[in-house]
C-alpha cells in the first residue's frame, strides 16, 4: 500500500488558560464539560488520529460543536494544533517554518470553504486564476489554466461575470474552481455545500463525485449531513465532543454502528442504499444449489435486488474467485421490508 497522503496522529486543539498543559495530563481524560469546569478550557478536538489514502475521499462528520471544522483548520495550521501530528506526504505541517507552510497552502493543498469567500470585485475568471496569481505565475500563463477549470467546472460562457451576478450553485463553482487551478495534492472541503438549497446542493455533491473520478484528487470533506458523507466517502469518520467515535466505510458505519450515538444517525438511512451483498450474506448449506449466477461481494442490496428476486438459485457472493456466500430472496426482502417498515 502506498504511503498515506494524510496522516493525523494524537491531535489536539484545546481553547482556553495553558492550553498546552491539557494533552498528556490526567485532566485529559475529563469530559467536555467537566474539562471546561474545572479548567476553563474546551478540547474542540480532543486526540484524534486517522490517514487518508492518495486519491481517497475520506468524509469527517458530526454535528455542531462536535471538533470537524477546527479539525481541517487545523491540517493546514489555519488554527495552530494544541499537540499532535499532521503529516502532509511525509512531512509534518506542525513543524514547518512560515515559510514552508505558506508553499504547503499555495501549492499542495488548497481549501473550499462553505462561505464562497470570492473577491468580489474580480471576474471569474480572475477569481479561479488569483491563488496562481499569488504563487507567481505570469498572467498569460495562470490564465490559460484558469479557462482549463472554467470548462472542467461547468462555468463556460461566464468567465467575465462578477460573483454577485451568479447563483449560489455557480459561486460555489468559482470556489471549487479556484481550488483546483493551483492543481493541489490535497483538496479539503469546510462544508462548502451547506448554505446551498436541496437541488443544488445535491447537483455539486455529484460534481464533485464527477472531478473525484476525472482527477483523483485526494480529498477530506467536512459535512454535517450524512447522506451527503454516505454519497461522497470512500470511508467517514464521526465525530462527537472533539473526539473520534467511528471510522469506517458507509456500509461498515450503517452496517455496524460503533454505539448509540452512531445507531441513531444512521437509523433512517436506506440501508438497501448503503449495505452490500456482505451484509446480507449467509454460508452456502447442505443442498444449496451452487450453480447460480454470481455478484461481487461489493454490489449494493438496491443494485442486486432484481436479479436476486428473479432468480430461482441462490446467488453466489463472490469475492475475485472466492466464494463468500449465498444471498436469496428472502435475504434481499429482509432488508426491504424492513426499510419500508422505518419509513412508514
Amino acid at each position: 500500500m502506498a504511503d498515506p497522503a494524510l496522516h493525523v496522529n494524537g491531535l489536539w486543539k484545546v481553547f482556553g488558560p495553558r492550553a498546552s498543559r491539557i494533552p498528556g495530563s490526567p485532566d485529559a481524560q475529563l469530559g467536555r464539560d467537566e474539562l471546561r469546569s474545572k479548567t476553563g478550557c474546551v478540547a474542540a478536538v480532543k486526540d484524534v488520529s486517522f490517514e487518508v489514502q492518495p486519491g481517497e475521499v475520506f468524509v469527517v462528520m458530526g454535528l455542531s460543536g462536535s471538533g470537524k471544522s477546527t479539525l481541517v483548520r487545523c491540517l493546514t495550521r489555519l488554527i495552530e494544533p494544541t499537540a499532535g501530528e499532521v503529516l502532509i506526504d511525509g512531512s509534518d505541517v506542525a513543524r514547518m517554518s512560515a515559510g514552508k507552510l505558506r508553499t504547503l497552502r499555495r501549492r499542495h493543498v488548497a481549501m473550499v470553504f462553505q462561505h464562497f469567500g470570492l473577491l468580489p470585485h474580480r471576474r471569474v475568471i480572475d477569481n479561479i486564476a488569483y491563488g496562481l496569481e499569488v504563487r507567481g505565475e505570469r498572467r498569460s500563463k495562470r490564465l490559460a489554466r484558469a479557462q482549463e477549470i472554467v470548462d472542467l467546472v461547468g462555468l463556460t460562457g461566464n468567465e467575465m461575470s462578477f460573483p454577485e451576478q451568479l447563483s449560489g450553485g455557480m459561486q460555489q463553482r468559482v470556489g471549487l474552481g479556484r481550488a483546483l487551478a493551483v492543481d493541489p495534492s490535497i483538496l479539503l472541503f469546510d462544508e462548502p455545500f451547506s448554505a446551498l438549497d436541496p437541488l443544488i446542493r445535491r447537483d455539486m455533491q455529484n460534481e464533485v463525485v464527477r472531478l473525484h473520478h476525472e482527477m483523483s484528487k485526494t480529498m477530506v470533506f467536512i459535512t454535517h449531513d450524512l447522506s451527503e458523507a454516505l454519497h461522497l466517502g470512500d470511508r467517514i469518520l464521526i465525530m462527537r465532543d472533539g473526539e473520534v467515535v467511528q471510522v469506517g466505510t458507509p456500509d461498515e458505519v450503517v452496517g455496524a454502528p460503533a454505539d448509540e450515538y452512531v445507531r441513531d444517525f444512521v437509523a433512517d438511512v436506506p440501508k438497501s442504499h448503503v449495505l452490500t451483498l456482505k451484509w446480507v450474506m449467509r454460508a452456502p448449506r447442505d443442498g444449496d444449489d451452487l450453480t447460480g449466477p454470481m455478484l461481487p461481494a461489493d454490489t449494493k442490496v438496491q443494485a442486486a435486488a432484481r436479479e436476486v428476486i428473479a432468480s430461482d438459485r441462490p446467488i453466489r457472493v463472490m469475492e475475485g474467485d472466492r466464494l463468500l456466500g449465498v444471498v436469496t430472496d428472502e435475504d434481499i426482502l429482509r432488508v426491504i421490508v424492513a426499510e419500508e417498515a422505518v419509513a412508514s
